[in-house]
């Protein structure tokens, strides 16, 4: 991607910010044929993604972000510069400059977010205008002067025939998968960063018949199911005054007034939790949501602690999971391919808490056929048979 030299960028600049709002591409070719130094239509459309990459995206790094298959760009420092494609980390031979670049370009992709970077607020959580995510920290909490952090979003559209034809679902728990969806249980989607959690998710939902409902809650909007009425709900962090925030738990509150068949929270990671256990509890079968585990015994234990951000105690959250959740479909990542690893069952609360009894086990395509264990035949019985 060619680079442009400060004066063509600031004078792009210049012309595109009276018209407002983020310039799309339209008008960053018109700021560009205005300066009447492009010549050519090639050149033309290169420096447009080069100028889009500098005033909307994550500037030399954008090239990186938008590379098939990669989940993360990592900025360590000056000449640091790691990228993940789903086979673990490697080093990429990009310049970002030095690390006043490298922090003037943390704090200029803050700004694009609606966030702050200096030394008074020197951590930054946020979303890009594409949805990729920014994580980022200056000095004095970075060492390295800036440290970056960029995760990348890409909408889940796979179905299920083509997760099962890639190795992700075993075929015979196809029909289980199928069953549960129509049966209208309540399932929650487990698993590590990066298993293909919101992949599965959006498979399932397209699943659901065509004559119901469903609204969608998620922090950015990931999930785009093949499915004629999803009405998407996505949060709002608060700008730089610190106003204007809309959480995921006000969503889930929210969704329930909007006439929903099915509630469907794209990552439960914090108080939003009770929200989705009171709304899986009021009659909303059907529902379903995603939760970063190791594995799926330790859902009841993840659940408590998220409780606990929202005021529940311990039997609260074991009496109120036990009710409203059915299934448990856990997810890992193994040598670059993802995969449904645990199937597992939502016991009743008791003295010791919430229990979740795995009914099957698979290591993936490259190992021997999936594992039923106790309890997998009368999931069968219930949701199937």
């Amino acid at each position: 991607m060619n680079r442009l030299d400060p004066g063509l960028l600031d004078g792009v600049r210049s012309r595109v910010s009276a018209t407002g709002g983020l310039p799309d591409d339209h008008a960053l070719a018109d700021a560009l044929r205005a300066s009447g130094r492009v010549l050519g239509s090639e050149a033309l459309v290169d420096l447009t993604r080069a100028a889009r990459a500098e005033l909307t995206g994550a500037g030399p790094l954008q090239a990186l972000l938008e590379t098939p298959g990669v989940t993360d760009v990592l900025v360590n420092g000056p000449g640091q510069v790691w990228v993940d494609q789903g086979d673990g980390l490697r080093r990429a031979e990009l310049d970002v400059g030095d690390a006043a670049d490298v922090r003037a370009l943390a704090a200029r992709m803050a700004a694009l977010a609606g966030q702050r970077l200096d030394d008074a607020s020197p951590v930054v959580d946020a979303r890009l205008p594409d949805g990729t995510r920014l994580h980022a920290a200056v000095e004095p909490v970075a060492e390295a002067g800036a440290v970056i952090a960029l995760r990348v979003l890409r909408q889940a559209t796979l179905d299920l025939p083509a997760l099962v034809a890639g190795g992700g679902v075993p075929e015979p728990w196809r029909p289980l998968l199928d069953g549960l969806v129509r049966g209208r249980a309540n399932l929650l989607v487990t698993g590590g960063t990066g298993t293909g959690k919101t992949t599965l998710l959006a498979a399932l939902v397209g699943r659901v018949p065509a004559d119901e409902r469903i609204l969608t809650v998620e922090e950015a909007r990931e999930l785009a199911p093949v499915h004629p009425h999803v009405v998407p709900l996505t949060a709002r962090r608060p700008n730089v005054e610190g106003v204007g925030e809309v959480t995921l738990s006000d969503l889930v509150r929210g969704a329930l007034r909007m006439r929903p068949d099915r509630i469907v929270v794209g990552e439960c990671r914090g108080a939003e939790v009770r929200e989705l256990l009171l709304a899986l509890n009021t009659g909303h079968d059907g529902g379903m949501a995603t939760l970063h585990a190791n594995a799926a015994e330790h859902v009841p234990a993840r659940l408590e602690a998220l409780g606990a951000l929202a005021g529940m105690g311990r039997q609260a959250v074991a009496a109120q999971a036990a009710a409203a959740l059915d299934v448990v479909l856990h997810l890992r990542r193994h040598r670059g391919s993802r995969f449904v690893a645990q199937v597992a069952t939502v016991g009743v609360a008791s003295a010791a808490g919430l229990t979740v009894d795995v009914a099957a086990r698979w290591d993936g395509a490259d190992g021997p056929g999936p594992i039923p264990g106790r309890g997998w035949d009368a999931l069968l019985d219930r949701w199937v048979r």
